[in-house]
């Protein structure tokens, strides 16, 4: 039924057709890209993205000033490429950068982009009212200047390997005109948020709830058009239903792959799988603040020593091998193996339920109730762990953590939420504990957003369990300021034993993703840090193109608007 109700909105949207118009001459332009996924986006404005949905169509829609190279190196400015800037000069003392705006490049209504844009941008995104959780990661950033129309000149407090990557990677540049009458506070519930207008190779069309986002080419792009016409993601929140739909063929590529689907993708001739270490690590994060009153201790996870008994008492190895069989690792912290400033021995808190029990005996919480189940002063070791209901990874990683730690004496409820009403409650820090799964970037600095007290103490920051360790913090930010590679890595790996140590989670898996999509498309090179990057110069063979991909436009972009104006 919900396949038939897809295939309903499928054709709509195929009727509907797309901004722009389409070469007839281009042999590889054109063909409509669906793409199956599991949750709408949290939000489509760029500096408030937290969800992997919402960053693979805000990439789509925005560009950055330039774009990191596929291998993915953050020192300095090699291997990055143009995009809104066509050129850039450092300044003699390294302090300051100059990014020349490309004089063709325009937002989607019209409007040329210009360095006012890119002060706006970086000014709204240190605005504590707007809660951005990009904030704790630009704070290297003092400042952009304008000396003119075309020219944003980027001022840092200090030289580091990777201020030009902290320039660029963090934000895409966002429309002054559309957003500088809208109050910080404002923007998540504007209009505006739900009709973005950007400068990338795909105009937004439409977000249905629950249902689809569509994207169309931006033919006249000043970069030029992509090759395929439109975009779709599939929404659906159930991953059986998103599974159907992309061996059915209504979808035509499929995020991430389980290792009990292979075998069923491997029985259909016109479709591949693809594998590729993803910057990606799952955990379950206990929130260390009490979820009723942020000023006091949680009374449970308060305690870091009982934080240290539960995750001694989870056989996570044996987690990964039930739910991954070889298709992930047990997760080293809040690091993974691809970045070179990973130690793969990191030492880690070892399985040992004996001694976990001690532990908890030692701490009061001892074996009172008939279930097995501990109590202290009366109270029961009990918590609830949230997990998204449309990652049946996620449940089922819960339901083994669950068990496990009922062998310990603790009772963990399990909470399947809707990802909307997860992600609003992480937000809030409305939690015991969470499963979570950061898709990380690719500097390992990313991890004082999600684990650092600026990420604790932001209005929106990502660390939503309030772990707050200074040694940590000390040792990363002494890493990040190292040229030296030898002393980089032997910083991060002290900042990783305190945090591993300290134990504000239990760090689970590291996927390797493997994703499906259909032989008619020819995909290009999938970046660790985001797959989706190149979506641009994916193509359809005219010959192998169904009855989805020859739409006839039917709508055109928008007029130009005065400065200062929205677009309807």
């Amino acid at each position: 039924m919900a396949a038939m109700r897809y295939a309903g909105l499928l054709c709509a949207l195929a009727v509907s057709g797309c901004v722009g118009t389409e070469s007839s001459s281009a042999k590889n332009t054109g063909g409509t890209l669906a793409i199956s996924t599991g949750g709408d986006p949290d939000v489509l404005i760029p500096s408030l993205v937290q969800s992997v949905q919402a960053g693979q169509i805000t990439d789509m829609i925005y560009d950055r000033l330039a774009d990191i190279g596929d291998s993915l190196n953050i020192v300095n400015d090699k291997g990055f490429t143009p995009r809104l800037a066509d050129h850039w000069t450092w300044g003699a003392d390294s302090l300051s950068v100059a990014f020349h705006i490309n004089p063709k490049a325009e937002w989607h209504d019209g409007i040329p982009v210009r360095a006012s844009d890119v002060r706006f941008t970086v000014a709204s995104a240190k605005d504590s009212s707007l809660g951005s959780p990009v904030t704790p990661l630009i704070t290297n950033i003092d400042s952009v200047s304008t000396p003119d129309s075309l020219t944003a000149v980027y001022w840092f407090h200090a030289r580091s390997p990777q201020q030009f990557y902290d320039a660029v990677y963090q934000l895409s540049i966002m429309p002054e005109h559309i957003w500088k009458g809208i109050p910080a506070a404002s923007w998540r519930a504007s209009d505006a948020a739900r009709n973005p207008v950007g400068s990338g190779q795909y105009r937004f069309v439409r977000w249905i709830p629950r249902a689809a986002v569509e994207l169309a080419a931006d033919t006249t792009n000043y970069r030029g058009a992509p090759k395929l016409s439109r975009l779709i993601w599939s929404i659906a929140p159930d991953f059986n239903t998103a599974l159907t739909r992309f061996l059915s063929g209504e979808t035509d590529f499929f995020e991430q792959l389980r290792p009990e689907n292979l075998a069923e993708v491997a029985k259909n001739p016109a479709l591949r799988t693809k594998q590729f270490h993803s910057l990606q690590y799952q955990f379950a994060q206990f929130n260390l603040r009490d979820p009723a009153n942020h000023t006091r201790p949680h009374p449970i996870f308060g305690n870091r020593e009982l934080r240290r008994a539960l995750t001694m008492a989870t056989d996570r190895a044996t987690i990964v091998r039930s739910v991954y069989d070889s298709l992930a690792v047990p997760a080293l912290g809040p690091t993974v193996r691809a970045y070179p400033t990973t130690d793969p021995n990191l030492p880690q808190i070892p399985f040992d339920l004996q001694r976990a029990r001690q532990i908890l005996d030692s701490l009061g919480w001892r074996v009172t109730n008939a279930d097995g189940t501990r109590s202290r002063n009366g109270r029961p070791l009990q918590f609830t762990l949230s997990v998204p209901s449309s990652s049946k990874v996620r449940v089922r990683l819960a339901v083994l953590l669950q068990e496990q730690l009922r062998q310990a004496g603790v009772k963990m409820d399990i909470e399947q939420l809707e990802f909307p009403v997860l992600v609003e409650k992480d937000r809030k820090r409305a939690f015991d504990a969470t499963i979570g799964q950061w898709s990380t970037q690719p500097s390992p600095g990313a991890v004082r957003g999600s684990w650092g007290i600026g990420g604790s103490r932001a209005a929106s920051g990502n660390n939503y369990g309030s772990y707050e360790n200074p040694v940590f913090d000390a040792y990363v930010d002494t890493a990040l300021a190292s040229f030296d590679p030898v002393k980089r890595k032997a910083y991060f790996t002290k900042a990783y034993e305190t945090i591993i140590q300290d134990a504000p989670a239990i760090w689970l898996a590291e996927p390797i993703q493997t994703v499906g999509y259909h032989s008619r498309l020819q995909l290009a090179t999938l970046r660790p840090d985001a797959w989706w990057i190149h979506i641009p110069e994916w193509w359809i063979p005219a010959n192998k193109r169904i009855p989805r991909d020859n739409v006839p436009p039917s709508a055109t972009p928008p007029p130009a608007q005065p400065a200062g104006q929205k677009t309807p």
